[in-house]
């Protein structure tokens, strides 16, 4: 048997792996989650700029420098970071794991 042959027959046992539709259909859900947070918080950002910039533009408190606005953005800039961080963790803990078991189970018996 060829070496892409080989590859082919892997691919297709990966394909029909209950486990491998398992992954793709959690790793989609979080990643979609993750995007509806971070696009619900950076359009919503966006939407009190263009309708309240008066509430952007406050003082954190009497004499300070620190306004709303880069509150908001520093607090974003984090939470963001901080979301990677998540999703980094689980891709490379959960979703690493159930990967290498479904390659393992797909190269058997493949030689």
């Amino acid at each position: 048997m060829s070496s892409t042959s080989n590859q082919s027959a892997v691919y297709a046992r990966i394909r029909k792996n209950p486990r491998f539709a398992e992954l793709v259909s959690k790793r989609q859900g979080f990643a979609t989650l993750l995007s509806v947070i971070v696009l619900t918080i950076f359009y919503g950002f966006f939407m009190v700029v263009a309708f309240n910039p008066n509430l952007i533009g406050q003082r954190l408190s009497e004499g300070s420098y620190v306004t709303v606005g880069i509150a908001a953005e520093l607090f974003m800039f984090i939470f963001f970071w901080v979301l990677t961080a998540v999703y980094v963790k689980r891709a490379n803990g959960e979703f690493d794991a159930i990967t290498e078991e479904v390659v393992r189970d797909a190269a058997k018996g493949v030689k």
